[in-house]
C-alpha cells in the first residue's frame, strides 16, 4: 500500500548521512513524501523539529499520518514495516539475516562514525590520528564482513540493496570526502577492493544520485564548520585564562 499524498513527511538537512539514509529508503522502496528542510539545523531548530523529536532535538525525523518516528535505522525499519507490500524490502526475510543486518548497521554507527567524527574534529593531532585508526580498523571490519558474511554478492544485501547497504551507502558522500577532510583515503582500491567495487556500484543508482549530497559541496561545508569549530573553541579556551 502506497502512502496518500501527505501522509510521509521527512525533516532533513541536505548535508545530514542520516537523513540521507532516510532518503534513499524512500527512493529505493518508491514512496512518495513531502521534505521539509530544517535551514539552520544547528542554531535555529523549528517547532515542528522539536516537538516532534523532544529528546534529541534533531534529524532526521519521519511524520507518518501526523506520528513522528526518530533516528534513521528506525525509520527504515520503520517503512518496512508500514508499507510491506512495496518494492524493495530492506531487512532479509531470514531472521539470522536481519540481526546480522542490524548487528553491522549498529557497528557503523557505534564504531565508524564516532572514529569518524574524531579524525575531523579532534582537539589535537594526535586525538586525530587515533580517530583515523580506529576508522580505518572499522573499515577493515566491513571489508571483512563482506568478504566472509555476504559471500561475493555485490550488495551486502545480497543481488540487491538492503538494509545494511543503505546504512552505509548514507555516509558515502561523506566518506568519498574524507581524503581532503582528515588526509585518507578511507575506500581504497587497494585495500579495500571489495568495499571500493561496492561504493561504486552504489553510488550508480539511481536512489543514490538523489538522495547523496555532492562531494565538493559537502567538503566545502565541513570545512565550514570545522573553522566554526576551532573558533569556538579557541573563544572557550580564552575565557577559561
Amino acid at each position: 500500500t502506497r502512502p496518500q499524498e501527505g501522509e510521509l513527511k521527512l525533516l532533513g538537512t541536505w548535508a545530514s548521512p542520516y537523513v540521507s539514509r532516510v532518503k534513499l529508503a524512500l527512493h529505493l522502496k518508491g514512496l512518495s513524501y513531502e521534505y521539509v528542510v530544517e535551514e539552520d539545523h544547528f542554531n535555529n531548530k523549528s517547532e515542528l523539529l522539536l516537538s516532534s523529536n523532544p529528546v534529541h532535538k534533531k534529524v532526521p525525523v519521519m511524520i507518518h499520518n501526523g506520528k513522528p518516528i526518530c533516528e534513521s535505522l528506525i525509520i527504515m525499519e520503520y517503512l518496512d514495516e508500514a508499507f510491506p507490500d512495496t518494492a524493495a524490502p530492506l531487512l532479509p526475510a531470514d531472521l539470522h539475516d536481519r540481526a546480522v543486518a542490524r548487528f553491522w548497521a549498529a557497528y557503523i554507527d557505534d564504531k565508524l562514525v564516532p572514529s569518524w567524527k574524531q579524525a575531523f574534529s579532534g582537539k589535537t593531532g594526535e586525538e586525530k590520528a587515533e580517530g583515523m585508526r580506529h576508522m580505518l580498523a572499522a573499515v577493515d571490519a566491513l571489508e571483512a564482513a563482506m568478504e566472509w558474511s555476504y559471500k561475493g554478492k555485490p550488495f551486502f544485501g545480497g543481488d540487491a540493496v538492503g538494509f545494511l547497504d543503505v546504512a552505509l551507502g548514507g555516509l558515502l558522500s561523506w566518506l568519498h570526502g574524507t581524503e581532503e577532510l582528515c588526509g585518507a583515503k578511507i575506500l581504497d582500491a587497494a585495500k579495500t577492493p571489495l568495499l571500493s567495487a561496492w561504493a561504486r556500484r552504489f553510488g550508480e543508482m539511481d536512489a543514490a544520485k538523489v538522495a547523496l549530497p555532492d562531494v565538493c559541496k559537502l567538503v566545502e561545508f565541513a570545512k565550514m564548520k570545522r573553522v566554526q569549530l576551532e573558533a569556538a573553541m579557541a573563544a572557550t579556551t580564552v575565557s577559561r585564562n
